[in-house]
C-alpha cells in the first residue's frame, strides 16, 4: 500500500527551477534513498514534502491519517533546554496528548541512546548527541512517514553506524524517505533509490533493478606479482586491463566466461592468487547515472 504519491511535483524559485516535475511513490515500511549531487534539489523535494514549503506545480497525495516526522539538515536547538525538555515540547507541539507527551519523550530518548544524558542541557552536546536528539524530536510522535534529510552526514564513522543502526531497527514499522550522499550507507539500507539531477529525477528503481541496467560485471583476477597480470592483459584473448597485481575483464552478464577463464587461467600457467566475479558499486552506477542523464 503506498503512503505517498508524488505526482508532477515542481518548485521554481524565481527563474530558477529547483524540483522539476518529479514523479514517484513510497510503499508503507520502506526505506527510499533520494541521491543525489549538491543543488539536485534534494532539500528542496524533502520540505515540500512536510509541508515546510509550498509546491509551484503538481500535487502530494498522502495516505488518510498519515503522521510525518522531519529532521532537517541542519536541525535547531534551544540550548538553554534540557534534552528532555526540548523532547516533550516536540511531542506537544506534534500532537501527543501531553498528559503522555513527558513520558512518550522519555522512552524516545532511550531509543536515541540518550536516556543518560536526558537532563542536561543540549547547549553542551557534541554534534553527535544532538544528531540523535534531532531524531528523536522527528520520531516522538510515533509517525509513519519519517523524512530524513542527509541524517548521517555530519557524525563521525561511529556515529554513523550507530544512526544506521538506529534506523534499520525501524524499518518495515515506519516508513522512511531520506537523502544521502553517503552512498555506501544507501546501499545498505534502501528498497527503493531515487536520482535527482538538477531537480529532475533521472533514475529510479531498487537497488537490483538500477545495478541491472547500469552495473557492467567484471572478473577480476589477482595474481602473485604485476608481471603475470601484464602478461595476462597482453597474451589472454580478452580485452582485459591491468590493475597493479590484477587484471580486470569486462564482461556480459549473459555469457558464462567464468569457466573459460579458469580453463586459459589452467592452460597458460602463473601463480593465481584469487578470481572474483564483481558487480560495480552504486558510486559507479551514480556517476554513470550523472554521466548519461
Amino acid at each position: 500500500m503506498n503512503v505517498l504519491e508524488v505526482r508532477a511535483l515542481s518548485k521554481r524559485f524565481g527563474t530558477e527551477q529547483a524540483v522539476d516535475r518529479v514523479d514517484f511513490e513510497l510503499t508503507e515500511g520502506s526505506a527510499t534513498a533520494l541521491i543525489g549531487p549538491n543543488g539536485s534539489g534534494k532539500t528542496t523535494t524533502l520540505s515540500m514534502l512536510a509541508g515546510l514549503l509550498e509546491s509551484t506545480g503538481g500535487e502530494i497525495q498522502r495516505k488518510k491519517g498519515l503522521s510525518v516526522g522531519f529532521l532537517p539538515q541542519y536541525p535547531r536547538f534551544f540550548p538553554w533546554l534540557t534534552a528532555l525538555e526540548f523532547t516533550e515540547m516536540a511531542a506537544k507541539l506534534s500532537g501527543v496528548d501531553p498528559r503522555k507527551a513527558r513520558q512518550q519523550a522519555q522512552r524516545t530518548l532511550e531509543f536515541v541512546g540518550l536516556h543518560q544524558v536526558a537532563g542536561k542541557k543540549v547547549g553542551g552536546f557534541s554534534g553527535g548527541m544532538k544528531q540523535r536528539l534531532g531524531l528523536a524530536q522527528a520520531m516522538v510522535h510515533q509517525p509513519s512517514l519519517l523524512l530524513l534529510d542527509e541524517p548521517i552526514s555530519s557524525l563521525d564513522p561511529t556515529g554513523r553506524r550507530e544512526v544506521m543502526e538506529l534506523l534499520k531497527s525501524l524499518l518495515g514499522q515506519t516508513t522512511i524517505l531520506y537523502s544521502t550522499h553517503i552512498l555506501n550507507d544507501a546501499e545498505e539500507m534502501t528498497d527503493q533509490l531515487l536520482f535527482l539531477r538538477k531537480g529532475r529525477l533521472v533514475e529510479q528503481g531498487s537497488l537490483d533493478q538500477v545495478r541491472s541496467r547500469y552495473a557492467d560485471p567484471q572478473i577480476q583476477i589477482r595474481f602473485e606479482n604485476t608481471d603475470a597480470a601484464e602478461r595476462f592483459v597482453r597474451e589472454s584473448p580478452w580485452p582485459a586491463t591491468a590493475k597493479g597485481a590484477a587484471a580486470v575483464l569486462p564482461v556480459k552478464a549473459e555469457e558464462p566466461v567464468m569457466q573459460d577463464v579458469f580453463r586459459y587461467l589452467a592452460a597458460n600457467g602463473g601463480r593465481v592468487l584469487g578470481v572474483e566475479q564483481e558487480t560495480a558499486s552504486l558510486e559507479d552506477i551514480f556517476l554513470k547515472v550523472v554521466a548519461e542523464k
